[in-house]
């Protein structure tokens, strides 16, 4: 297992079958790898995540860990995450990766809000500074990965406005940005859209605490 995932896991069935949104799936990723919000860091460390969700269910499929560096993924590198269990940490899935270090997070999205089914987990440093405190924020104690980071989401729905917003920022895990939506383009655009907003108020000499635009 890799050092940065912090769940157990188990693996139900070794083969992942093809899901109809992989075109869809690998599309976006590519987008969010050619703007370096994903990608592999200068130490070599994989970051930034994406999923879709299965249909109607709670189940969903999400990049595996450590594929930060892959341009194409294959089937190979995703992970269907059937089981998870917050209270317990841990996490069953399909396919022949482990999912990544960031599935409770995406789990905690898509059980905090139905109408969910696309996650994006990017890391941009000025975004973060931008929106820090400014959009939906987690406490800087909580690590990324973890059950208090699926707690701490699953609060932040009750007390702020993140179903609407669909943005948030992880205060324990530098430059780390989650965005969510009906489908991995709504997804995406909600990020390009907090970055216009972020670059705007920057050039127009804002300071970073103050609310954007």
């Amino acid at each position: 297992m890799s050092a940065y995932v912090k769940f157990t896991s188990e693996c139900v069935n070794s083969a992942l079958s093809p899901f109809t949104a992989f075109a869809e799936f690998n599309a976006h990723r590519r987008k969010l790898l050619e703007l370096r919000l994903i990608g592999v860091d200068p130490s070599g460390i994989s970051f930034g995540n994406l999923s879709i969700r299965d249909g109607v269910t709670n189940n969903f499929y999400i990049t595996g860990s450590g594929t930060g560096e892959i341009s194409q993924l294959t089937l190979a590198h995703c992970a269907k995450v059937v089981a998870y269990d917050f209270e317990n940490n841990c996490v069953r899935y399909e396919g022949s990766v482990i999912p990544s270090s960031e599935s409770l997070t995406h789990a905690a999205i898509y059980t905090s809000d139905t109408a969910a089914r696309a996650v994006i987990h990017c890391h941009e440093s000025r975004l973060w500074v931008a929106l820090f405190d400014q959009a939906p924020t987690s406490a800087k104690t909580v690590g990324y990965g973890t059950p208090e980071m699926a707690y701490e989401i699953m609060r932040l729905f009750t007390v702020t406005d993140i179903q609407s917003r669909k943005v948030l920022v992880m205060a324990g895990h530098e430059g780390g940005i989650v965005t969510f939506g009906r489908n991995l383009e709504e997804a995406f655009a909600v990020l390009m859209r907090e970055r216009t907003r972020s670059s705007s108020c920057v050039d127009t000499g804002f300071h970073k605490r103050t609310p954007l635009c």
